[in-house]
C-alpha cells in the first residue's frame, strides 16, 4: 500500500485484496457511507467469486456502513477495534448484520 493511506486508495485497492476462497457462495452489494475529509460514497458488489468498487449510492444494499472515514480507516489499519466502533457508535450499520461480522475476513489486510 502506498504511504498515505486514503479512503479512495483503500476502496480502490479493495478488489486486489479480495480473496474468493473466503466469500464462497456470497452474493452481496455494500454501500459505505464515509463522511468527513477524503470520504465519499462508495458501492462494494461481490459476486461469483469476485469483487468490484465504485463511486456512488445504490438504494437496495445488502449492508450499509457508515462512518467518518478516518475511523473507517483505523478500523482496517487495526488501529481501532471493529466491535468498540460499533458499541460506540462510531460505525453505523443497517441490513445483514451478518455479512458486516464476516466482510473484513474477505480481504488481505496489509500489515
Amino acid at each position: 500500500m502506498p504511504e498515505q493511506l486514503t479512503i479512495k486508495v483503500l476502496m480502490e485497492s479493495m478488489p486486489r485484496a479480495f480473496l474468493p476462497e473466503k466469500a464462497a457462495g456470497v452474493a452481496a452489494e455494500v454501500q459505505f457511507h464515509l463522511k468527513g475529509e477524503g470520504g465519499g460514497d462508495w458501492i462494494l458488489v461481490i459476486r461469483d467469486g469476485s469483487c468490484a468498487v465504485r463511486p456512488g449510492v445504490i438504494e437496495a444494499a445488502r449492508l450499509t456502513l457508515t462512518a467518518e472515514g478516518s475511523d473507517y480507516l483505523a478500523i482496517v489499519t487495526g488501529k481501532l477495534d471493529a466491535m468498540s466502533a460499533f458499541a460506540q457508535g462510531k460505525i453505523k450499520l443497517k441490513g445483514d448484520l451478518a455479512l458486516a461480522m464476516k466482510l473484513m475476513g474477505f480481504f488481505r489486510i496489509p500489515a
